[in-house]
């Protein structure tokens, strides 16, 4: 792909044509050199029609239905006059490396609507629950004109919090469920949370997900809210039922124009984009570190050392790294 065909993809983008929007996402996501040379062109062009949107995390247990409630909350956020795009990331395996990509088979009606746009990826090796590029993504989709960006991550964990550093608003659904489950849930990605929601709160489970909303609104009244002057809410929803979509809509919108009116989402913004940058630097100094053979064999020896007990893999380390920066300095 030449500069002119990088051109003629940004000037597709721009006029918001979801075949564009797909080829430029798998362009960014691409490994290759030459693509990553176009993807950073691409991105280049395009960083000034970016950030006029929603960004909107989701995270949930597994077996919260956050599928489905994507796909209800997307349609009436299109039914509201919005355009949609969703990012999902699938876990990968740890043996084939392979993902199932199963997103849009599971919102087989939201998926058909011209407002809307949903885009699979493998979560890869990325830590944090989402996959590396889609930052690059969620960017790609606002210059596409969606005003209504998801990212929905692989699942909940004190690990998986990267998300709440690419977006505005943080949801987590939970599941009707006992005491057991407050306990399990990590203190981090309730601290992150803007709004907590207990979904299937309908049947059987309806009074369930009543004393589940209760007991969270107890625990979340402990702690510090994400974001400043706003209060945390905790609601019962199905998504099953489409009972409290509405609601959570004008709870994200009131949200989002009260941190755009008092300056919260500019700042919070100008720090993820720092952030960004520090996570870049680190996975390109270790990309750049094993492409560098005389580190990869001092990683092997060193390697071996840590596994024979010889070393412990805090001195491995920082003689690894004084050796990869002696012989860069000799390179260049």
């Amino acid at each position: 792909m030449n500069k002119h065909s990088v051109d003629t993809l940004a000037g597709a983008v721009l006029a918001g044509e979801r075949p564009a929007l797909a080829r430029a996402i798998t362009l960014v996501e691409s490994d290759r050199a030459d693509h990553r040379d176009q993807a950073e062109v691409l991105l280049s062009a395009l960083m000034s029609q970016t950030g006029g949107s929603r960004r909107v995390g989701i995270t949930g247990v597994p077996g919260v239905g956050k599928s489905t409630f994507i796909e209800v909350l997307g349609l009436q956020a299109i039914a509201a006059g919005h355009r949609v795009a969703v990012l999902t990331v699938d876990p990968s395996s740890v043996i084939s490396g392979g993902s199932i990509l199963g997103d849009k088979t599971r919102m087989p009606e939201l998926s058909t609507q011209p407002a809307a746009f949903i885009r699979p990826s493998p979560a890869g090796t990325s830590e944090g629950g989402v996959a590396r590029r889609t930052r690059e993504a969620l960017y790609l989709c606002e210059a596409a004109g969606f005003d209504l960006v998801i990212v929905e991550t692989v699942g909940v964990g004190q690990s998986e919090l990267r998300v709440a550093e690419m977006t505005d608003f943080f949801l987590l659904l939970l599941l009707p469920s006992g005491g057991d489950e407050l306990q399990g849930i990590k203190r981090g990605v309730m601290e992150l949370a803007d709004l907590i929601l207990v979904n299937k709160a309908d049947g059987d489970l309806r009074n369930a997900a009543n004393r589940t909303v209760a007991e969270y609104r107890q625990a979340t009244g402990l702690l510090q809210p994400r974001t400043p002057g706003w209060e945390v809410p905790v609601q019962a929803v199905s998504a099953l039922a489409q009972e409290g979509i509405v609601e959570v809509l004008t709870l994200i919108e009131r949200c989002w124009q009260g941190m755009r009116e008092n300056g919260t989402l500019d700042l919070r913004r100008a720090e993820q984009a720092r952030q960004w940058l520090r996570q870049e630097l680190r996975e390109g100094l270790l990309e750049w570190f094993m492409a560098d053979s005389g580190s990869q064999r001092q990683l092997a020896r060193a390697e071996d050392d840590v596994a024979a007990a010889r070393l412990p893999a805090t001195v491995a380390a920082r003689r690894l790294l004084t050796f990869f920066a002696g012989n860069s300095e000799k390179k260049t």
